[in-house]
């Protein structure tokens, strides 16, 4: 893999996402056939691999942990999840046997089987952090920020997240009973699941005014790839300006974030990341092909989170683009997947970030320049079911208010980057 001035990244895979299945941080709750009986949530209880996994958190993780504190977890547990649970206390620092791995391997690739939902560990609760758009997790109308309780009668308050993941997996064309709690009103909820192969972008449209729109649903191996392609396709329609739709995006690989950033910034920082020495690494955009650069919103929300989070910062602190509508999720922390000895491999929270200005933003989120709040009752981002934007949208309305204004004052096409 490539980054995005040619020069190769680390074999290792760096994701900003909020868990373990495609985006760590972030588990991709649309996976295919449950695992093997040897795949259960309590795999990995093998001694030395418990070693394994001590030695690498010592080595790799961003704040120091005792040895005796996770041996000790994980004679009480029995496992290395629980081990990891109770002593390290970090949510993206998980185990993953080796069909897990090679799960998450298919799932960075943005192909899925299963309901097509994206969760998060937040309160130190089983978390909806977006559903993604035309799957069956959407379809039944799950939204971001609603709390698993159970998933088919198990109350998830004490269960991992892969052991969630495990229990919502399954064959197309079997069910799976949520039990969801919104606004303090809880309810049940049966979904089928189905085979899902998600795309970086979901919509590319020119809206009036020559304003084209784009909606990148998540930071997969393809996005860059995909994102090029969409202002490409904006500039043979002669766009003027863009709305770059980034709620509900959980976030995904640094790489891609990195890259995505470097088709509007011609240089300068993207992102810096602090290691456990606290040196601080800049990393700078730059792109092989530049396009040009046009009067730009970007919508976000509580679902845009991590690498969207990266980008959203970015583009705000280089003044590149107006941030409209609600405040992020506040994921400010890369994991690094570090493959163990046996086919399996450990998600390690090894970085946290600020933005290209500076800022943290772990658990305080970005605030957006221009906060809309959608009314009462309604959803943010819905899942755009006939493919079209809708200009009924709130916060598409004022993205469009405000650079329609900024259009009018420019007289064209913005300059700078």
């Amino acid at each position: 893999m490539k980054g995005p001035m040619g020069k190769a990244w680390p074999a290792i895979v760096i994701v900003t996402a909020l868990a373990v299945g495609a985006l760590v941080g972030v588990s991709l709750l649309s996976m295919g056939a449950p695992p093997s009986q040897g795949a259960s949530a309590r795999s990995g209880d093998d001694l030395a691999t418990a070693l394994e996994v001590i030695g690498v958190i010592k080595t790799h993780y961003l704040e120091p942990v005792s040895t005796v504190d996770m041996l000790a977890a994980y004679m009480r547990t029995g496992t290395i999840n629980g081990m990891l649970k109770e002593s390290v206390k970090d949510p993206y620092t998980r185990y993953m046997d080796a069909e897990a791995y090679k799960q998450f391997q298919i799932d960075t690739s943005g192909h899925y089987g299963g309901i097509g939902i994206y969760i998060g560990i937040q309160d130190n609760k089983l978390t909806v952090v977006a559903p993604i758009p035309g799957t069956p997790a959407a379809k039944a109308g799950l939204q971001a920020g609603d709390w698993i309780v159970e998933v088919d009668g198990r109350p998830t308050s004490e269960m991992a997240q892969e052991e969630a993941t495990t229990l919502i997996r399954g064959p197309k064309g079997s069910t799976v009973e949520l039990t969801v709690e919104r606004k303090q009103k809880r309810f049940k909820v049966r979904i089928a699941r189905e085979e899902i192969v998600v795309p970086a972008v979901s919509t590319v449209q020119l809206l009036p005014g020559q304003i084209g729109y784009v909606r990148l649903l998540q930071f997969s191996e393809d996005a860059p790839a995909e994102m090029e392609r969409a202002l490409s396709t904006l500039e043979q329609k002669n766009y003027r300006a863009l709305i770059l739709d980034l709620r509900n995006n959980p976030g995904g690989l640094l790489t891609a974030a990195i890259d995505v950033a470097s088709l509007f910034l011609r240089d300068g920082p993207v992102v810096h990341v602090v290691g456990r020495s606290g040196e601080r690494h800049t990393i700078e955009a730059g792109s092989v092909r530049a396009h040009p650069l046009v009067p730009t919103v970007v919508l976000v929300n509580k679902g845009s989170a991590s690498a969207s989070e990266i980008l959203a910062g970015a583009l705000q602190d280089r003044k590149v683009a107006t941030l409209v509508g609600t405040k992020t999720f506040g994921k400010g922390l890369v994991q690094t997947v570090i493959p163990l000895g046996r086919g399996d491999a450990l998600t390690v929270t090894t970085q946290k970030y600020q933005t290209a200005g500076g800022r943290y933003i772990g658990n305080e989120g970005i605030e957006p320049d221009v906060v809309v709040k959608v009314p009462e009752g309604d959803q943010e981002a819905p899942p755009l079911a006939s493919g079209k934007v809708d200009l009924n949208d709130v916060q598409i309305q004022k993205a469009m208010e405000i650079l329609t204004r900024q259009l009018a004052q420019a007289g064209g096409r913005a300059e700078g980057g």
